[in-house]
C-alpha cells in the first residue's frame, strides 16, 4: 500500500516540478514502481507503458511526456537482461526475430517520439488511454462481443 503522504487530499500528484525531488518517499515509490514493472514484464512481457507511465503520472506528478521518456530510458538500458536470459534458456526467444524487431523499434521509437513531443499533454493522454482500452478489449475478447452485439442490433 502506498504511503498516504504521496497523494494530497485532492488526489493531485505531490510532485509537479520538472526536476523531481528525490526524497525517501519518492525513491521508495520509484523502487516499488520499478519492481512492479519488472515483475509484470517478466511475467507477461509488458511493464514500461502499462505500469511505469501511469504510475509516474498518477503518483509522482510526471507529465505524460516525462513519464514516457522515463519509461523509454529504462528500455534503453539492459534492465531486463535477467528475464531475457531466463526466457532464452527455455527456448522462448528467437534472436533473429528480436534483431529484426529491434531495428524497426529504433526507427519506430524515433518517429513515435517526434509525434508524441509535438502533441499536447491532453492529446497524448487520450491516445495513451485509448491504446490501453483497445489492448484490454482485445485481450478480453470484448471486441468480438461488441461486434456480435452490433450485428444483432442491425439484423
Amino acid at each position: 500500500m502506498l504511503p498516504l503522504s504521496i497523494i494530497n487530499k485532492n488526489l493531485q500528484p505531490v510532485v509537479k516540478n520538472k526536476l523531481h525531488t528525490m526524497n525517501t518517499e519518492t525513491i521508495l515509490l520509484l523502487l516499488v514502481i520499478g519492481l512492479a514493472a519488472g515483475i509484470l514484464s517478466g511475467m507477461v512481457g509488458v511493464g514500461g507503458g502499462l505500469i511505469i507511465v501511469p504510475a509516474l503520472v498518477f503518483f509522482l506528478g510526471f507529465t505524460q511526456h516525462q513519464a514516457q521518456g522515463t519509461s523509454l530510458g529504462l528500455l534503453l538500458l539492459p534492465v531486463g537482461i535477467l528475464a531475457v536470459i531466463n526466457y532464452y534458456n527455455k527456448g522462448n526467444i528467437d534472436i533473429k526475430v528480436v534483431a529484426v524487431m529491434s531495428i524497426a523499434f529504433v526507427l519506430g521509437g524515433w518517429i513515435g517520439s517526434k509525434i508524441a513531443l509535438s502533441l499536447s499533454q491532453e492529446s497524448l493522454k487520450k491516445i495513451f488511454a485509448i491504446f490501453l482500452f483497445y489492448v484490454a478489449f482485445r485481450f478480453l475478447h470484448w471486441d468480438q462481443a461488441i461486434v456480435k452485439w452490433i450485428k444483432g442490433l442491425v439484423s
